[in-house]
């Protein structure tokens, strides 16, 4: 439901509760968005959504070399946690990256020219699908091993931490990567030292083909911090990601945080 409110914003319910580990209060059910911000987000998503089609067609026309990860489906995710967070923020994510090259500020074209192999995108043609990058927007890939941006997200967070501006890390992996030895390793440290890092679980209910509760004793991915708070957030919803990664930027200022995005891709592994 939508409230219109005097300043031109719209008071918006939202429609699933948050999942609590190691808190007392949750994120708000309630979220305050602009017509502006509203398209914004809309435009963004249906872009990314056009070019990760685009690309799946290349790819089945052979024109695209190697692996083709897509985030169709998965679009609420980045965008809500852009909209939630700054390009100060750093972010390294799996190999599951086209989108979020994309919004850190490359161009459709830029991306497609990577993914067939082009001197115009970002690795001039030489990455591919898994190794999107842009450092000069905190984005550092597009990681092809499995779980191994965990580890990667806690020093960026211990460089934030160093340099005292203020800024977090986010390290983004699926529910295949979250039986990882390293981010267990990764989490441990970053709880140690109180890292504002925040580890981000996108389960899309599959590893590759398997269904999480075929491949997880547990499966409250949110929880597998243990010591450290998490939230579970209906990942579908853009302004509920919005929302909770503002109050888990607040709290990785203490130390770090672990999400679940629960969410759903429409394409295979």
């Amino acid at each position: 439901s939508r409230r219109l409110m005097s300043s031109g914003t719209v008071t918006v319910d939202l429609d699933k509760p948050y999942l609590l580990h190691k808190l007392e209060s949750e994120p708000p059910m309630t979220a305050e968005v602009t017509r502006d911000e509203l398209l914004g987000y809309y435009s963004l998503m249906f872009r990314m959504r056009r070019m990760e089609i685009s690309a799946d067609t290349l790819y089945k026309a052979k024109h695209v070399k190697g692996f083709c990860h897509l985030y169709d489906g998965q679009e609420a995710i980045c965008v809500g946690m852009e909209a939630g967070a700054t390009w100060g923020d750093s972010v390294v994510t799996s190999y599951r990256d086209h989108a979020w090259q994309l919004s850190r500020g490359d161009t459709v074209k830029g991306v497609l020219c990577e993914l067939l192999g082009k001197q115009g995108g970002c690795a001039k043609g030489m990455g591919g699908s898994m190794h999107m990058y842009k450092a000069d927007a905190n984005f550092y890939g597009g990681n092809g091993i499995v779980g191994s941006q965990a580890p990667l997200g806690a020093g960026m967070a211990f460089a934030h931490k160093y340099n005292n501006d203020g800024c977090c890390a986010f390290a983004l992996y699926g529910d295949g990567a979250a039986n990882q030895g390293q981010l267990f390793e990764a989490a441990n440290i970053a709880a140690l030292l109180k890292l504002p890092v925040i580890f981000v679980c996108e389960n899309n209910q599959y590893a590759m083909g398997t269904s999480l509760a075929r491949g997880s004793a547990c499966t409250d991915y949110y929880t597998r911090g243990q010591y450290m708070p998490g939230i579970k957030v209906d990942g579908m919803d853009v302004l509920a990601v919005r929302e909770a990664v503002k109050v888990a930027k607040e709290l990785a200022k203490e130390g770090p945080v672990m999400m679940e995005m629960d969410t759903y891709r429409y394409h295979g592994h």
